[in-house]
């Protein structure tokens, strides 16, 4: 929105009354320098004709107010050309402008199919925000209202979309953005979106900076070697439970004692806790699911408070690694597994769960949440995930899900 003196477009409005569609109506426009007072001001105007609140909407950016107000026609003869007078008059004490605009009835009903986009950008651009808006409406829909979520760590900003469907403006904004460099992700309105959630996270490269694995081989002196085979299963290139085996094998002899070296060394990704955190004090569950082990998951469990946790678990006899692991390998499917039965404990629907994840072994868990985010994830994985985020903060999935900066830093100043 401009700052100034051209008047800005009107902001799209959240209806607060209803009025027949043929009532005749006003639309009063005030924008200028905010100050405290104006609101107050303009209603105690307004008052003296006995008016009816149709709507109003109040936008301030860098200090400039706009504020719209739909009110109903005030009876008499003459009595909208003393209002029209009066409110100028007022306009111009506060050095403010107005514009006042006939019509009739209520806002245009909005379009079914209703959604929300969120932009992440670091930074995001002019032609960024043209090119999604375009993209956007080239598919049908109308952008009803646009607010900002946060200015950092990226600028975050969300549109209410109506008359196309969820499905096809994803389809529509993803390459788009891709191409852009921005993030972009497409929930459908409603509700649910303020529900009690189940969030579920991939650990390595996405809760936590490291792969463990690695962790454990640099102490076994096979470190290239694993982050070679590590990396190729990552890309989908070879069979995951194959490949965990074949690295596992490389730790042999290990001495138990290097479990708690590696969970020393472990490094939590910027803007974990502040994630699992907020999510907490919002009333979410959260879990981790990971092909590593649970030597490492259990510890991160307790020191963040996780409600959920599984992984591989390193077979350890006469206190050494035996090269092996036991129980149920977590692989691909067994992390969309643990996925649905995390849901059932947590007596959350799946299409109110959330997974995070950067490999092609989350891709099933992606694809089976509700909302399924690839974090800083190889390409065959930003391909198929609902939403893609490729900024190094983990707490950026929280304006995915509508969180503002503001309710991040309040939820941490409440406790």
């Amino acid at each position: 929105m401009s700052a100034s003196q051209t008047p800005p477009p009107v902001p799209a409005a959240v209806a607060t009354a209803g009025a027949d569609a043929d009532t005749p109506t006003l639309l009063v426009k005030i924008f200028g320098k905010d100050r405290p007072g104006i609101t107050a001001g303009l209603f105690e105007t307004l008052a003296a004709y006995s008016l009816d609140v149709i709507d109003i909407e109040q936008v301030v950016t860098r200090g400039r107010i706009t504020l719209c107000a739909l009110v109903t026609t005030p009876d008499g003869s003459g009595a909208e050309g003393g209002l029209r007078a009066t409110v100028h008059s007022w306009a111009e004490s506060m050095r403010l402008q107005a514009e006042i605009i006939s019509g009739r009835g209520d806002n245009r009903p909005r379009g079914t199919g209703r959604s929300h986009v969120t932009v992440l950008g670091h930074p995001l651009t002019a032609e960024a925000t043209a090119a999604i808006a375009a993209r956007i409406t080239g598919v049908g829909g109308n952008i009803d209202r646009i607010f900002r979520l946060a200015k950092y760590p990226v600028t975050a900003v969300e549109f209410a979309v109506s008359g196309t469907g969820t499905e096809e403006l994803r389809t529509a904004l993803a390459p788009k953005a891709a191409a852009l460099g921005v993030d972009v992700a497409v929930v459908a309105a409603g509700l649910h979106r303020r529900a009690q959630r189940l969030v579920v996270m991939d650990v390595d490269s996405t809760l936590i900076q490291d792969e463990v694995i690695e962790l454990f081989a640099a102490h076994a002196g096979c470190e290239e070697k694993v982050a070679e085979v590590t990396a190729a299963a990552m890309r989908g290139e070879l069979d995951f439970e194959q490949s965990l085996h074949a690295r596992v094998a490389l730790l042999e002899g290990l001495d138990e004692s290097v479990v708690d070296k590696v969970r020393s060394e472990v490094r939590l990704t910027p803007g974990a806790r502040t994630l699992i955190r907020t999510l907490k004090r919002l009333g979410y569950q959260v879990g981790v699911v990971s092909g590593g082990f649970t030597q490492v998951t259990d510890d991160l469990r307790e020191r963040l408070g996780l409600d959920f946790a599984s992984a591989n678990t390193l077979e350890i006899v006469d206190g050494k690694l035996t090269g092996r692991v036991v129980g149920e390998v977590v692989d691909r499917a067994g992390k969309a597994r643990l996925l649905r039965r995390f849901a059932a404990e947590a007596g959350v629907p799946l299409a109110q769960t959330v997974a995070i994840g950067d490999g092609a072994n989350d891709l099933d868990m992606l694809n089976t949440a509700g909302l399924g985010v690839a974090f800083n994830a190889k390409p065959v994985v930003q391909e198929a995930a609902h939403a893609a985020v490729n900024v190094p903060f983990l707490d950026t999935v929280l304006y995915l899900l509508g969180v503002t900066r503001e309710e991040v830093e309040a939820a941490d100043t409440a406790v």
